[in-house]
Formats: C-alpha cells, structure tokens, sequence
C-alpha cells in the first residue's frame, strides 16, 4: 500500500464510505490529506469515533472554522526575523526547515503552512539566511528542527545542516520534533540516526505520539535505533477529544512510551488552529485528567500539560498558570507574569 492522498485513495482502502466523497474532497482542497501505510493498517475500518481514524482522516467538520481560530495560533510569525527561523525565547529557535510531513494530522496548528508544494520548505539559500542568523546570535544555546517534518529531509542534508550547527561554539543541542517514527518508521533508517549526530552538538528527538496504539512494533523499533544510537528521545502528545481524553487512555500512552525509554516531555492542549473545535477540551477538562494521573502514574510517566498562549506569548503550564474570573473566563499568566485572555472549550 502506498501512502492515501485523495478521497478517492481512501474510500479505495475501504476508510470512508462512498458517500462522503463530495465532502471529503472540499477538505482535501484546502489541508493537506496522506496517511501512511502504517497507519492505516491500524484503522478498523470506516469507523469514525476510531481513536487514529479521527486523527488523520478528513472530516467536513474541519470547514466549520470559528471567529476565535486562527491560521497562526501560536504566534510564530511575529517572531520570525528570518525566513523559516522563529526566535521566541532567548537561549533557542525554531527552524522550520521543510514544509511537508510523512502524514497529516488534523489537528495541526501548523495546518495553513504545510503540505505538499507549502512555500515553508527553505531553499539552500534561506538556509544560509537563517544559520547566518544563529551564528551571529551567540545567546541561542538550542536549535529546534520542526516543519514540517524535519525526518523528511534526506540523511546528507541532514547531516550538514548537523554539522554547520555544531561548529558553533555557543550552539550545543539540536532539538528534531518528529512524527515519522510512528507514522513511517521505516524511514528511521541507520543512515538517517547516524545524520543527527555531529560533533560538538547533542542531538535529541521529540516524537509525537497521542495513542498507545501507534506504538507498534515498527514504530517501537524505530525508536529503539535511535536510544541505541545513544540519543535521548522525548514525547509530545496533544490532548484530544475522542482520541486520548481518558485517565486510562494517557496512562497506557504513557507507560508504553517509558517502556520504550522515551521520556513523556509535554501534554499539548489543543491549539486554536481552523476547523479543529471537534478536538478541543476545555482547559478544566485537561486538568482533571492531569490531576488523575498524579499519583497514579511513575513520575518518570508524567509530562508537563502546557498551553501556547495565543499571540505568541510562550508555554504555560496549565497546572498552575491559569485564572478563572467570576465570570467563568479564563485567563493564563506568560512566563513574564503577564495575564491574557483564553477562549476556554471547543
């Protein structure tokens, strides 16, 4: 089976019925639609209220788009001094170095940017642009390879971009957040682990996974070359209505994932991304959970539940950055004290 791209592709895998061609293609023509082979495989069927199905198939309740939703939700272009380089914290940056994925999620906040031709996808030249940037910037300790996908890129220009990044001094630690491990582990090949590696830098890879099930045998092994490699692996997980929005549900996410020595980092609430109120919990929805899994759950198990404060204000821990008015409004504080409206629930 090769990668499913079109409605057509889907409803020829038996995924969606016939009946929802029409609306399925209005979606596709306007984000982005793949869904790997190993995922796939772990769909059972036209079944909607699946816990992958809901992740990666399209659904015409993406074109519901509401006022509070935005194409930049986590404020990354105010931060953008460079083409592709977000510098929204001081000692780090994001590079966005590519604009597609190996699959597409439906929740992305990064939705409006990606996809196959996004202009996100940098050239040699804005490449340049952007390491010119960091190398004249001595305080940025990290650099953060996203997209994208930063997996998608091939293992030599991944093994440059390494190695230019570690002959700066002041640059200690490449950061690659990632979904190919689990959506296309067979592209998690030697060659690709041996390109993180460079001297003078050390490399760490956040995969993002939300259910135990995408942890398959593939996905484990993946991962297993990477930690043998001597690279520490992280997790990211977004908390999802109808996906994960269960204690029990994140307590197996979680355990699995230590098991397979990989350090749960953050739990994400749902960014305000268009077309995805469908996923989002309210904000006291998220803490519930949290709260259940404390004590429930090894420490090691247990990530930060975080929200990127919209605007471009930063990560703020939900646990205790947040202010509900008597008037039911919710309010988050920054990393500067600072206290912003939040627009709680789907």
């Amino acid at each position: 089976m090769t990668t499913l791209r079109t409605a057509e592709d889907l409803i020829a895998a038996g995924l969606v019925p016939e009946a929802d061609r029409a609306d399925l293609s209005r979606v596709a023509a306007r984000y982005a639609v793949a869904v790997t082979p190993n995922l796939a495989g772990l769909m059972a069927g036209p079944d909607r209220t699946d816990a992958i199905a809901r992740q990666f198939l399209p659904d015409v309740a993406e074109l519901d788009i509401l006022s509070q939703e935005l194409a930049d939700p986590i404020g990354d272009n105010a931060f953008s001094p460079v083409k592709g380089l977000v510098h929204r914290y001081p000692d780090r940056v994001l590079l966005k170095v590519v604009g597609v994925c190996a699959v597409y999620c439906r929740f992305c906040f990064r939705r409006e940017m990606v996809g196959p031709g996004a202009e996100t996808t940098l050239s040699e030249r804005e490449i340049d642009a952007a390491l010119d940037y960091v190398r004249q910037h001595r305080e940025i300790w990290e650099v953060i390879l996203t997209g994208g996908d930063p997996f998608m890129v091939s293992p030599r220009r991944m093994q440059a971009l390494a190695e230019r990044l570690g002959a700066m001094e002041h640059v200690h630690v490449l950061r690659l957040h990632t979904r190919v491990p689990i959506a296309a582990p067979e592209r998690v090949t030697a060659e690709l682990v041996s390109s993180l590696r460079a001297e003078g830098i050390t490399p760490y890879v956040a995969v993002h996974v939300n259910h135990a099930r995408e942890m398959t045998a593939e996905a484990r092994a993946a991962i297993a070359r990477m930690v043998d490699a001597g690279i520490p692996v992280l997790s990211q997980t977004v908390l999802l209505r109808g996906v994960n929005d269960h204690a029990d549900t994140l307590a197996a996410l979680f355990r699995a994932l230590v098991a397979n020595r990989v350090k749960p980092y953050y739990l994400h609430h749902p960014d305000l991304a268009p077309g995805t109120s469908h996923f989002r919990l309210g904000v006291s929805e998220g803490q519930s959970l949290v709260a259940q899994l404390r004590g429930r759950i090894s420490g090691l198990c247990m990530p930060t539940y975080v929200l990127d404060i919209p605007g471009g204000h930063g990560k703020a821990p939900l646990e205790s950055a947040v202010e509900r008015g008597a008037d039911g409004n919710l309010s988050v504080r920054d990393r500067d004290g600072r206290v912003h409206p939040y627009p709680d629930g789907p």
